[in-house]
């Protein structure tokens, strides 16, 4: 199974830190945001890993090359200006080929272990499993519902999760979704599949952090912090 981690934003929301340096390369814990992605791909058992790049995107390649030393083999997608989440599934379609591969957001932190998604077989009728996690506190309705395993909008019969950026999904469910454009992201695409019921989802109740802002990885490291004292 390959995995792909999407690593192209503009990182607009941590500047200065991402002024001359890509969101992915941000330190957390003394090791790059991507780094830590790649130890758990690679101890997960997968080897093939495809990483979209754009803004900075030569500073990810020099530093992670060809993936050897995590034992991995990895490629990059390159795109002119950055795709969105959904835009850089079809850029990189060749890549993926036909399988399910596992995505990972390059702007998260956890201890997810990802072994079991990588086990995991998608149900007849199935085209993504979507890991969810608690809301944060500047998530506080959270983006999705989930009822018997499936995926659901939000409404009062069921409580809220946050998508954790972490799913196992088919290329298909993607690129053959009707308002596929050049540049679109993948909420709208969950959205339309699971009013069909076409996604699975679990709860992760574990480490999970979105360092998608300075104050949330400041947030990260004070917490860091306090757990040490």
């Amino acid at each position: 199974m390959k995995a792909m981690i999407l690593a192209a934003g503009l990182g607009k929301r941590m500047r200065p830190l991402t002024d001359h340096k890509p969101k992915p390369l941000i330190e957390v814990r003394g090791k790059p945001l991507i780094e830590w992605h790649l130890e758990r791909i690679a101890c997960a058992g997968m080897t093939e890993v495809i990483i979209n790049i754009s803004y900075l995107g030569h500073m990810i390649r020099d530093h992670i090359g060809d993936g050897s030393s995590w034992g991995l083999n990895v490629v990059y997608s390159e795109e002119p200006e950055p795709l969105e989440t959904g835009g850089a599934i079809v850029h990189a379609a060749k890549l993926l080929g036909r399988e399910p591969f596992v995505l990972i957001n390059a702007d998260i932190f956890t201890d997810y272990d990802l072994a079991p998604l990588v086990r995991h077989r998608l149900p007849a009728g199935e085209q993504g499993h979507l890991v969810l996690v608690p809301n944060p506190d500047f998530k506080p309705q959270g983006d999705f519902g989930i009822q018997e395993g499936k995926l659901v909008p939000l409404d009062d019969s069921c409580s809220g999760y946050t998508f954790a950026g972490i799913s196992l999904l088919t290329p298909e469910l993607v690129l053959a979704y009707p308002a596929n454009t050049a540049a679109f992201g993948l909420a709208e695409v969950f959205r339309s599949a699971m009013v069909s019921k076409r996604l699975g989802a679990e709860v992760y109740l574990g480490a999970w952090s979105d360092v998608g802002t300075v104050e949330r990885l400041r947030a990260l490291v004070a917490r860091d912090s306090a757990q040490k004292l």
